[in-house]
């Protein structure tokens, strides 16, 4: 089983960045696609970026587009999210999520990913 923990959240000023990271114990942890998503107080866990297997394709939720950034180091087994420019609505709990498989139309969808961590708070103050 993959075992997944986020770390890098905390406390930032808008307009400041944060760097997330996604650690596996899997060591093929390369050839899975890993998204995340992020749950803002009292809604609903929203896709934010994803990186697929094998494809050198990164995508990114439209709130997110031009800020964020989705890169590996799969020697570290590691995700990371490079989050820039944050805003307050960017405050909520991230994720990370990974699974062996997935078609495009699916990147998106929390039902698609197999593996989660337990989350990481970013709150970006104003």
């Amino acid at each position: 089983q993959v075992q997944l923990v986020e770390s890098g959240g905390g406390l930032v000023q808008a307009g400041g960045s944060l760097r997330l990271s996604c650690a596996a114990s899997e060591r093929t942890f390369s050839t899975y696609t890993v998204a995340w998503f992020r749950q803002p107080p009292g809604k609903e866990r929203e896709f934010v970026a994803v990186d697929v297997w094998n494809s050198g394709v990164a995508d990114y939720a439209d709130s997110v587009k031009g800020r964020f950034t989705v890169s590996r180091d799969n020697g570290k087994n590691t995700v990371y999210l490079q989050m820039n420019s944050l805003k307050p609505e960017d405050t909520a709990v991230y994720y990370c999520a990974a699974v062996r498989f997935a078609v495009r139309s699916t990147w998106r969808q929390k039902s698609t990913y197999v593996y989660w961590g337990p989350g990481t708070q970013v709150t970006v103050s104003s």
